[in-house]
């Protein structure tokens, strides 16, 4: 057993205490606290907490009885001032890691209700028994749930669906993973893992949708049992979910950022007529912004941009959507093809979007509207953007990943160099 004294928090969330032989990692311990740990195993650099022996003024009492077992938070014990300090210190030291200088505004709070999507896993455990939860921290076994105080209400009955589910699959004897996801028809639930399904298994897993009155039921996508639509409202627009369709995390994170999407698009003075609108999804941002501009949008995801068409045409009052299916990290859009678009909004998944941030550099486009769910990428490709000829103008970080090390943002790059029109 060793005794530490905490100095900082790192990127996760995790504390560390500064030793001789370098830097120590220990989860759910504050800076300036003193803490009894023990070795992990396998991670030299790492450490269990034992016991807190002196504690932090900044710390509070977490939320949920789970905490410190289940590894889906990492800083529920931290007051809200320091916590939000924090997070936007994460985007701070992602930009100043590659010479970023940017004016980086208040962390905007942005969980609302509550997560409105969940993957719960379902695994064996000791002595054979079923377990249905979340990840326990940097480990492999699930630590079992019966409530998570961050979900949504629209997701109440999730977890017991899962179970129920678990329980159904349970003589396959594989991991599953099961996505539920909180829509206006009810909750929209794909079942990831299994293998291929007797007729029986089908019935079963029919007869817990009927039970637990879910919207839709599929396992790897393919149609289990719907017994309603489900559907989500998109500015003007109705958008019919394809099964395991990605959303924001939460309701008012997505509105958080197609506001300032749509604020930076449309600005007083020059207004963007035609947007391109780049790892698009099923139009979060598309579907707002073709109510004042001409929108191209492109994915990789088939579903998705099918889903996107639909919705755009059933819709009145909006203005032309142009959706394709392209690989964006194999195919970027180039100079030639972004020429006639007066901005640029693109929100890759966490891997960033080096090759496009090339492309943009590269071309003559006005306005850049970044969107990210990992400043370290993002800080990457602005450097790109900024070596190109772009400023960055302006970075909002946008917390819907409550008590977690996740932080989204947005930011705008102006062209600077007179190429833009």
């Amino acid at each position: 057993m060793e005794r530490l004294v905490i100095n900082r928090l790192g990127r996760r969330g995790d504390g560390i205490a500064d030793a001789p032989a370098g830097p120590l990692y220990v989860p759910y311990v504050l800076p300036g606290e003193t803490a009894e740990v023990d070795p992990w195993p396998g991670h030299p650099d790492r450490r269990h907490l034992i016991k807190i022996d002196i504690a932090s003024p900044d710390r509070i009492a977490p939320i949920c009885p789970h905490f410190g077992i289940c590894g889906g938070c990492a800083l529920q014990q931290l007051a809200t001032a320091r916590y939000r300090d924090w997070k936007r210190g994460l985007v701070n030291e992602a930009l100043a890691q590659v010479g970023l200088d940017a004016p980086v505004d208040e962390l905007i709070g942005a969980h609302g209700e509550g997560r409105r999507r969940a993957v719960f896993h379902a695994r064996r455990g000791p002595r054979d028994l079923l377990e249905v939860g979340f990840a326990a921290l940097r480990a492999h076994h699930v630590v079992a749930i019966d409530r998570c105080p961050i979900l949504a209400p629209a997701l109440g009955g999730a977890i017991e669906a899962s179970w129920a589910i678990a329980e159904a699959l349970a003589g396959e004897g594989k991991p599953l993973d099961i996505q539920v996801t909180a829509t206006d028809g009810g909750l929209d639930v794909d079942v990831r893992g299994s293998g291929p399904l007797t007729t029986q298994r089908m019935a079963d897993l029919a007869r817990v949708a009927e039970r637990h009155k879910l919207a839709r039921l599929t396992r790897h996508g393919e149609m289990v049992s719907l017994r309603a639509t489900p559907m989500l409202k998109i500015g003007r627009a109705q958008v019919v979910l394809p099964p395991g369709a990605f959303l924001q995390a939460t309701a008012a994170g997505e509105a958080a950022l197609a506001q300032l999407v749509e604020t930076h698009c449309q600005d007083a003075k020059t207004p963007a007529r035609r947007v391109a609108d780049l790892f698009a999804g099923i139009g979060p941002f598309a579907l707002r912004l073709a109510q004042r501009s001409r929108v191209a949008a492109a994915d990789s995801d088939a579903d998705a941009i099918a889903a996107l068409q639909r919705a755009a045409a059933a819709t009145q009052g909006l203005k032309p959507i142009d959706a394709q299916v392209r690989d964006l990290f194999r195919r970027p859009l180039v100079p030639v093809e972004l020429k006639p678009f007066d901005a640029v909004v693109f929100d890759p998944p966490r891997q960033g979007a080096e090759a496009q941030a090339r492309a943009l550099a590269a071309s003559a486009v006005p306005r850049i509207v970044a969107v990210s769910c990992n400043p370290a990428t993002f800080a990457r490709d602005a450097r790109i953007l900024v070596d190109g000829g772009y400023r960055l103008t302006r970075v909002t970080p946008v917390d819907q990943f409550l008590y977690s090390a996740h932080v989204e943002l947005v930011a705008l790059l102006q062209r600077m160099d007179g190429r833009g029109r």
